[in-house]
């Protein structure tokens, strides 16, 4: 496999590999998980030239920070470190709202620091948006990190255009951070926009319909019973079956272009535009090296029309949450 090409984030020109490696199934929501085969599969991200390792404090909850510190320790140079803050869980996993009080902000990305076992978190995220609380009052606590050192680039996650812009006035935003993939392609109405018009790279997280995309999952059954995916609205009833005719026209087309499913969707956000970063979520390294090699697939404008044919806005079953997390996204 050739190097594998970096991508620039934001006014400050963040670097960072094409492809990033999403941690949270590693500790939570997913089922199966293997903290050696997880730190395996980072430093075999390292090794294949992905430098972009994403968490946040909330997955485990708590834990999976600690994991990718653990994986970090003696290989912390030349890695992109991003990591979130806002959501707030107990200990026991209990969700408890969201929060962006200036106060909050500097305890969380100490307590991260603490955890991940690092001077300086790379780019920083508000997780989500905190209604009860100006924007402009987050990202100023945020860029007091930025002053002291403890952090070097600001995020946003699932914001609201008129949100991106506000924050965006207050101090640079290097990425904002939204799920977008061939089931979910509503950032091209508004937010990768404005993202641009403003200089603002796009990080899209499950870019592979949270494992759907990949073809691996024919009947709701292939899923463990503790996985909170078959929670999810798009892997529900009738919702399951009516999606699974999108992945039949992926892997068709995959098949024909001489790639996995996995590969053909990476490669469709990779095309999407140079200041679109996905990251792929897997704590397998089989799953991680494909995941990569999508990098090298080339897809023609005919490709790309064929897809737009088979996967156009809005072709998904089912919203992306549930009713209490889609009243968390576009803040």
């Amino acid at each position: 496999m050739s190097e594998l090409p970096h991508r620039t984030l934001g006014p400050g020109r963040l670097s960072v590999s094409a492809e990033g490696l999403g941690c949270m199934g590693m500790s939570d929501f997913y089922a199966g998980r293997d903290d050696d085969e997880s730190i395996a599969t980072i430093h075999r991200a390292l090794d294949l030239g992905v430098d972009f390792l994403d968490t946040a404090d909330i997955y485990g909850p708590y834990t999976n920070e600690r994991l990718v510190g653990r994986a970090l320790e003696g290989r912390r140079d030349g890695v992109v470190l991003a990591t979130k803050f806002g959501n707030v869980r107990g200990e026991d996993g209990a969700w408890l709202g969201v929060n962006g009080r200036p106060d909050y902000v500097k305890r969380a990305c100490d307590a991260s620091l603490q955890r991940l076992g690092v001077d300086h978190i790379d780019l920083y995220y508000q997780h989500r948006v905190d209604r009860t609380v100006p924007i402009e009052e987050t990202v100023g606590a945020m860029a007091d990190l930025v002053r002291a050192g403890k952090v070097r680039h600001l995020g946003l996650s699932e914001a609201a255009p008129e949100t991106i812009r506000r924050a965006a006035r207050e101090h640079p935003i290097a990425a904002l951070q939204t799920e977008y993939s061939l089931w979910s392609r509503d950032p091209e109405d508004e937010i990768l926009p404005t993202c641009r018009e403003l200089d603002i790279g796009f990080v899209a997280y499950s870019p592979l319909g949270r494992g759907f995309l990949t073809g691996r999952f024919k009947t709701i059954e292939d899923l463990p019973p503790d996985d909170y995916r078959r929670n999810h609205p798009r892997f529900q009833g009738e919702n399951f079956q009516k999606n699974l005719d999108l992945v039949g026209s992926v892997e068709r087309i995959a098949k024909r272009k001489g790639c996995t499913p996995s590969q053909l969707a990476l490669a469709w956000v990779l095309a999407q535009g140079d200041d679109i970063v996905p990251i792929p979520g897997t704590k397998r390294r089989k799953y991680l090296e494909e995941n990569v090699g999508a990098v090298e697939v080339e897809l023609t404008p005919a490709d790309l029309d064929e897809i737009d044919e088979v996967a156009p806005v809005g072709v998904a079953a089912g919203p992306r949450y549930n009713e209490h997390g889609m009243r968390t996204v576009n803040g």
